[in-house]
């Protein structure tokens, strides 16, 4: 993928939070094995572009020419806009992805079923997540979820189930009436399955799923994807997926291990390893 952007230099780039996490974990590693005057440098120019972020300014002429410009050069150096969906990303990951591109990344949010996006930030909005407000045409309501304690009544920012009504939704599923009727309520809303929060201004965050989730046998609710999400952060994880059943009190992790870090990590504490013995036998 680098070798493309490198030869394609988009301007534009839309991508999932699967591969953002993998471009962080790969710079941060970068960082972190920096030492020295590059190592301040590197902090520096993180932390006085973290502050301008807050609002909305990504740039910075002394920081970008001597560190972040090499990471814009990752995806070909002309990335002007980027987008994030299909999945919650970490709020650490979208920061630090921000400035070290010198851009910014919009969030976005949808589903194949409204015809592709709902809802999108703006990138004069410095705030990260929320997914922005709905576009034009499309309406946005909260239906209550008594069981996982999700009410639009509630304080001080109304939550529920996200619904959906306008010209881009769906008709149904083909020639599945019985889960085209699931998909509706009464009024003719899509019911999404997503749980979200409305702030003041207008825009949706989502924090939680009414649908794909499960519950232990002490009644506590699991969000699966979420915690997929947090585990791949890892730089030794390349993929994960939990699993858990109602009859039991605990979940099940199936972690797939990142294979050149487990190596990097194994030859470094090799090295560590053969240090200590030899030193004990030299004593």
């Amino acid at each position: 993928l680098t070798e493309d952007c490198q030869a394609l230099k988009p301007t534009f780039f839309p991508s999932v939070p699967r591969l953002y996490n993998k471009i962080y974990g790969t710079i941060k590693a970068k960082f972190d094995e920096a030492t020295g005057c590059k190592k301040w440098l590197i902090n520096s120019g993180l932390a006085s572009k973290t502050a301008n972020a807050a609002n909305a300014v990504y740039t910075s002429g002394c920081y970008d020419m001597l560190v972040f410009n090499k990471i814009r050069a990752i995806l070909g150096g002309q990335v002007r806009n980027m987008v994030t969906a299909s999945a919650p990303i970490d709020l650490e990951v979208l920061d630090f992805l921000k400035v070290c591109f010198c851009c910014p990344i919009l969030e976005a949010y949808g589903l194949t079923e409204v015809s592709g996006g709902a809802t999108a930030t703006k990138a004069i909005d410095p705030n990260t997540g929320h997914v922005g407000g709905p576009i034009q045409r499309l309406r946005i309501r909260l239906r209550d979820v008594p069981e996982m304690n999700y009410l639009s009544t509630d304080k001080p920012y109304p939550r529920g189930e996200v619904c959906m009504k306008g010209p881009t939704i769906f008709s149904g599923y083909f020639l599945r009436p019985d889960k085209t009727a699931e998909a509706f309520d009464k009024d003719g809303w899509f019911l999404t399955g997503d749980v979200g929060m409305i702030y003041p201004n207008g825009t949706l965050k989502i924090i939680d799923r009414s649908k794909n989730i499960f519950k232990l046998s002490q009644g506590e609710y699991i969000a699966p994807e979420k915690l997929e999400n947090i585990f791949v952060l890892s730089q030794y994880v390349e993929q994960s997926f939990m699993y858990g059943d109602s009859l039991k009190n605990c979940c099940v992790a199936i972690v797939l291990p990142k294979q050149a870090a487990i190596d990097k990590f194994k030859s470094t504490h090799a090295d560590a390893d053969q240090d200590r013995k030899s030193t004990r036998l030299n004593s």
